[in-house]
């Protein structure tokens, strides 16, 4: 069962899985593959996941991600100003994935001929460098709303064929709409790329919620913000389409922790009928 999410997360109480922790720390989240937790109550604590240092915002905020393919175990640790350690061991519940099967794609977009490679590798330096901005403020506590309303067509760590290839697995939730339909931001934010016509993607929007947590819309027929601009849950940022690699009008939407891919579908309620 997926959990539901209240306010800015999950539901799933990690900490009840975790017995010994300080009274006042939480995390919360989605302990599997994919998977986003929410940890809260470590102001003025040092936050390290194997090894690696995670922003704390003065509230005691932080964020931790697990990839598609995360192993089976994690390593969290904090360190209290009073210099009290506490370590755990995070089990990660491993994920089966779709095969999920395109046909119809014109040849160049699933093997790109050698005249486009050098573009997209500058498209996904941009792409790189917008993921990895660290901002301070954790605008993912505003709460979290679906970008666009239509048919769920693709989900996220489905293994793609494409016109008969093996290709990368599918790191988002396609929602099948009409060209045009308008695509909001599900979270408040600050536009961090903003481009009409991107090889693979077309219309593209990436999207900072703060703590190298970010959003991205692809194959938009229109973009509406721009770069640096502040966008609130619910306002508008473009409308759906079908640029870039796309058999028809749909809205790519992906979540990003830094470098590691993230399921969107734990962040937002079953999607409205109609």
């Amino acid at each position: 069962m997926r959990p539901a999410w209240i306010a800015l997360g999950l539901i799933a109480a990690v900490a009840s899985i975790l017995p010994g922790w300080a009274a006042a720390f939480d995390l919360r989240g989605d302990l599997r593959q994919g998977g986003l937790l929410i940890g809260s109550g470590a102001a003025g604590a040092t936050v390290t996941l194997d090894g690696r240092l995670l922003r704390v915002s003065p509230a005691g905020r932080f964020i931790i991600g697990f990839s598609r393919d995360a192993k089976p175990s994690a390593d969290l640790q904090l360190r209290w100003a009073d210099g009290r350690l506490e370590q755990r061991r995070l089990a990660i519940q491993q994920r089966r994935y779709q095969v999920q099967r395109i046909d119809g794609l014109p040849a160049k977009m699933v093997t790109p001929p050698a005249a486009v490679i050098e573009r997209i590798m500058r498209e996904n330096k941009w792409i790189k460098a917008a993921r990895q901005i660290d901002s301070p403020e954790p605008l993912f506590l505003s709460g979290w709303q679906w970008p666009a309303i239509g048919r769920i067509s693709g989900v996220y760590g489905s293994q793609r064929i494409l016109n008969g290839k093996p290709r990368q697995p599918h790191y988002g939730i396609d929602i099948a709409a009409p060209k045009g339909t308008p695509v909001v931001a599900p979270a408040d934010a600050v536009v961090r790329l903003a481009e009409s016509d991107l090889y693979y993607t077309g219309g593209t929007l990436i999207l900072d919620h703060g703590h190298g947590l970010s959003s991205a819309f692809l194959h938009l027929a229109t973009v509406d913000v721009r770069v640096g601009e502040s966008v609130r849950r619910g306002q508008k940022i473009g409308t759906v389409g079908s640029t870039g690699r796309s058999t028809g009008p749909h809205l790519d939407w992906r979540i990003n922790w830094f470098d590691r891919r993230i399921d969107p579908a734990p962040l937002v309620p079953p999607m409205p009928e109609g």
